[in-house]
């Protein structure tokens, strides 16, 4: 404790005044690429958040090279996507999906390839910093740091334990103790671990018995630019290609569709709206794919809009390119996120910085990324009642919607992808501390 605040909270401050900043780096996403389409299949915001930070890594000098499990045969090796950024598609098990349980089975041949594919030594060559990204990616960056001899640093995205502690009914589908392990172990063995908020951070340590002197906390950002509101005809336009008219009341969902973010809680809520409002046209927007191996959800979803007897009223869409899904946020009027555990909630950011108000459920980041009463409404269990109480207060009320609507962008700006690359390095150079200080002192 510093100052009577947990240390994760804290600027890191150099004795020496002096801060390194990696000149490469070593990103691991073992079970998706962030070329892939967030929110298909099991992409969602760790692509994101991958690909962003890389982006701007890059522009900075840093080299970033992401090492990814190749799915296709047609994949080339090395895929530079800027200059400074390249995606490593590394052989390891049968091309096409495979499904998670099925991926612990082939990390000791990815991390194989992955370390015949990079060599840390020579002019250029050598890697600063491995960065894992899931508890898979966790498991093959202890083997990179232990035979390249540096620093690891972990972001989970997700957590075992906190999921399996907040599952969504029968329907969802516990997480095998062997991750519970496996995340044990990164905790145990990452120099440094990130967390997107402190109430994750303090799961690190309470769930995972975590050093908290060896967590630090890096929110995600939002690209301000991409997400942004629209003009009053631009955002009728987005209306009216998405086959709503200006008298829908229309509330969107965006992610994979899954038991465990909740679309299923906009359905039901849908259904108490059309029973509360005859008169009123709402419609929900689902947009997104099935998660591995739910490929039924959909077809799960359909049927109970059906048994509802708003089939009519909820439309499904494929998850679909930045560009368009800025545009469902800004045709929206509401944005609901009613996950059942979220790390932090990137889709929430994103509708906010579009000018679009959320109803999210207080669970894990939300609370960071919703600012309660101001942006949008945090809500406390997934009862229809309550969802449509939340998701009616703004859509209804347009002076209020409006407010929100303001406030959604200011709150989205103060999220930047800038902010959170200059704390990642900042965490990097904590990470790598020890060893320079091993350094000086001639060790």
């Amino acid at each position: 404790m510093i100052g009577g605040e947990p240390r994760w909270q804290t600027r890191i401050d150099w004795a020496a005044g002096r801060r390194h900043v990696p000149q490469r780096v070593a990103m691991l996403s073992v079970h998706t690429s962030p070329l892939e389409q967030p929110g298909s299949g099991d992409a969602g915001g760790m692509n994101v958040y991958i690909d962003q930070v890389a982006r701007r890594m890059a522009r900075r000098g840093v080299r970033v090279d992401v090492f990814t499990r190749a799915t296709a045969s047609d994949q080339p090796p090395r895929v530079e996507v800027e200059p400074g950024y390249a995606v490593r598609n590394v052989l390891a098990g049968p091309f096409g999906g495979v499904a998670k349980e099925d991926l612990p089975g082939l990390l000791c041949p990815f991390a194989a390839h992955v370390l015949r594919a990079a060599t840390p030594y020579g002019p250029g060559q050598r890697f600063d910093i491995v960065h894992s990204h899931y508890w898979l990616s966790g498991q093959v960056g202890q083997l990179v740091r232990d035979r390249w001899g540096i620093p690891l640093v972990h972001t989970a995205h997700t957590l075992a334990k906190v999921k399996n502690a907040a599952l969504a009914g029968d329907d969802d589908r516990r997480e095998p103790r062997g991750r519970e392990i496996g995340e044990e172990q990164v905790a145990a063995e990452a120099d440094l671990l990130v967390a997107a908020t402190e109430n994750e951070a303090r799961q690190w340590v309470r769930l995972y018995e975590a050093d908290p002197d060896r967590v630090t906390v890096v929110p995600p950002g939002v690209d301000v630019h991409a997400f942004a509101p629209a003009p009053a005809s631009a955002r009728l336009r987005a209306r009216a290609a998405l086959g709503f008219s200006d008298h829908d009341v229309v509330l969107a969902f965006a992610g994979r569709i899954q038991p465990h973010k909740g679309p299923e809680v906009l359905v039901r809520a849908l259904a108490e709206l059309r029973h509360r409002y005859p008169d009123k046209r709402f419609r929900a927007l689902i947009v997104g794919d099935s998660s591995g191996s739910g490929h039924t959800e959909p077809d799960r979803l359909r049927a109970l809009a059906a048994g509802l007897d708003v089939a009519g009223a909820v439309r499904l869409m494929p998850a679909m390119s930045p560009a368009r899904l800025a545009d469902v946020y800004r045709a929206a009027d509401v944005v609901a996120v009613p996950s059942h555990s979220e790390s932090f909630g990137l889709v929430a950011l994103e509708a906010q910085a579009c000018g679009t108000p959320v109803v999210a459920a207080a669970v894990g980041g939300l609370p960071v990324a919703v600012r309660d009463g101001v942006s949008g409404l945090l809500v406390t269990g997934y009862r229809p009642d309550q969802w449509a109480d939340a998701l009616a207060s703004i859509a209804l009320d347009p002076v209020r919607r409006c407010r929100m609507a303001i406030a959604a962008r200011a709150h989205a700006e103060r999220f930047s992808w800038e902010a959170t690359v200059d704390r990642l390095l900042d965490a990097y150079a904590r990470a790598a501390a020890p060893s320079l200080v091993g350094l000086e002192a001639g060790a």
